[in-house]
């Protein structure tokens, strides 16, 4: 149960993420709100995560998962480069989440 709630946290890292780059400096209240709303519930889950899970282990796989979100939509969405060392940057922190995962008890 604590994976599935830190999974769902790092999803919704990725959603507020892309709204606060969407609200243009919080200029558009509608996106301003979702960033909020989904920042909560990020915090939340990575709370209830953290009640079972390693301090180290939960806080930097959510942060990966964000990170690799955020950075593959920057890309799809927003357009930023695609450049081969930010693609390999980001499969070396997908490898780290993984491999956070697999060694973890």
């Amino acid at each position: 149960m604590a994976w599935a709630a830190l999974l769902l946290a790092g999803l919704l890292e990725i959603v507020w993420a892309t709204a606060m780059k969407a609200s243009e400096g919080f200029t558009r209240m509608g996106m301003a709100a979702l960033c909020f709303a989904a920042a909560s519930a990020s915090f939340a889950l990575l709370g209830l995560a953290m009640k079972q899970l390693p301090l180290g282990t939960a806080y930097a796989v959510w942060t990966g998962i964000g990170a690799v979100g955020a950075a593959l939509l920057g890309i799809l969405v927003f357009k930023e480069p695609a450049t081969l060392a930010r693609i390999v940057c980001i499969a070396m922190i997908l490898g780290g989440i993984v491999g956070l995962k697999v060694l973890s008890r």
